[in-house]
């Protein structure tokens, strides 16, 4: 192994119970917390709450963009519009940059949006700047054709975007999960003199000396017209795709499921495009394809009961990167952002402090 440093990372039994509680256990403490409400003023937010169990029956999914909007606005971060020319990005952002530890640049994943990342900006420090960002054509973002969907062609946009905001006046942190992982690394091989390092978070786009049941299912149906496991018609399908992407069940109330899935099956269709570029022939591989160009230092998180991109492919950038460091999450699955929100900001943070110190050592020696 050339120069890495492998952790073995044992997760807190504390974060493990409180995600199989807290899906169960916030409805019947908001029920109570309502009544205590009621009783204390006498009746006065009985139509709050009517209007909030009417939205909640009838249309959950606005409720919980609503939610998401609660968040955001709790934790500091404000949605705002950059343009390249015609294509608009959408992105969320809180503080500014030039502070003591370098400007956070997060991309989600397939079919998410930019407020995947909203448990792990909670454990990130207040004064930490931080972007999120939706990957081409989804949530906010400008939704255009296969062109900007392949890998090549989301790092393309990427770079517009960081631009646009002005990001690349100074070396930034790149934080890429899944597709955005694949993405991530891939910038990273492009335009190196614009990071200051990069976390790659269950990354796809490398050949997995291990493949998971996932992805030899892909290689069945690649040319059928039966449902991809990641793109969810029913509730049934969407129970699936949380078992194949957390290790740690989710447990979610019936009409949460319903919300999330009259949220996402308008955008079915893009999700289909974009999934089929991305496992095409151009993007299947692209991060293994360039990671003899990516010069950065670089940290990898992986789940290692990730049933979507298999664990393995931790050893292969291990492997291949002259400047890493790995980060494996007992009893975690794909979704890290997730399931171990406080383990994947404190693990960043503490990579991005690293790296200073090695910036001021050098310094120091020249």
């Amino acid at each position: 192994m050339k120069g890495c440093c492998v952790i073995r990372v044992k997760e807190e039994e504390e974060e493990r119970t409180e995600w199989r509680t807290a899906c169960s256990d916030r409805g019947i403490r908001q029920a109570c917390a309502t009544m205590e409400l009621i009783i204390l003023s006498g009746g006065i937010v009985v139509l709050p709450v009517l209007a909030f169990i009417t939205s909640f029956l009838f249309w959950p999914g606005v409720l919980l963009k609503a939610y998401n909007w609660f968040v955001r606005c709790r934790l500091g971060l404000v949605v705002r519009y950059s343009h390249s020319g015609s294509y608009r990005f959408c992105y969320s952002s809180r503080g500014t940059p030039g502070g003591a530890t370098p400007s956070l640049l997060l991309l989600h994943g397939f079919s998410a949006s930019k407020d995947m990342w909203l448990a792990i900006v909670t454990h990130l420090p207040r004064g930490q700047h931080v972007v999120c960002v939706d990957m081409p054509g989804h949530e906010g973002t400008s939704r255009t054709g296969a062109e900007d969907y392949s890998i090549q062609g989301q790092v393309t946009r990427i770079h517009q975007f960081v631009q646009s905001i002005g990001l690349d006046k100074r070396p930034f942190h790149l934080v890429g999960t899944s597709m955005g992982g694949n993405v991530a690394g891939v910038y990273a091989a492009r335009y190196p003199a614009q990071l200051s390092g990069v976390t790659l978070v269950c990354p796809a786009g490398l050949v997995f000396p291990t493949e998971t049941k996932f992805i030899r299912r892909l290689r069945e149906i690649e040319n059928t017209e039966e449902s991809i496991p990641l793109i969810p018609t029913t509730p049934q399908e969407l129970d699936v795709m949380f078992k194949l992407c957390c290790y740690t069940p989710l447990n979610l109330p019936r009409q949460v499921m319903r919300g999330l899935l009259d949220n996402r099956i308008p955008n079915n269709d893009f999700y289909k495009e974009v999934f089929l570029e991305i496992v095409g022939e151009k993007s299947r591989h692209s991060l293994q394809e360039n990671l003899h160009l990516i010069t950065s230092p670089v940290q990898v998180v992986w789940g290692t009961e990730d049933q979507v991109v298999d664990v393995s492919g931790a050893a292969v950038l291990e492997a291949a990167l002259s400047n890493c460091r790995v980060a494996l999450l007992d009893n975690c699955g794909h979704s890290v952002a997730l399931e171990r929100p406080r383990k994947a900001a404190k693990l960043i943070m503490d990579f991005l402090s690293a790296q200073e110190v090695s910036c001021e050592n050098a310094k120091k020696l020249s």
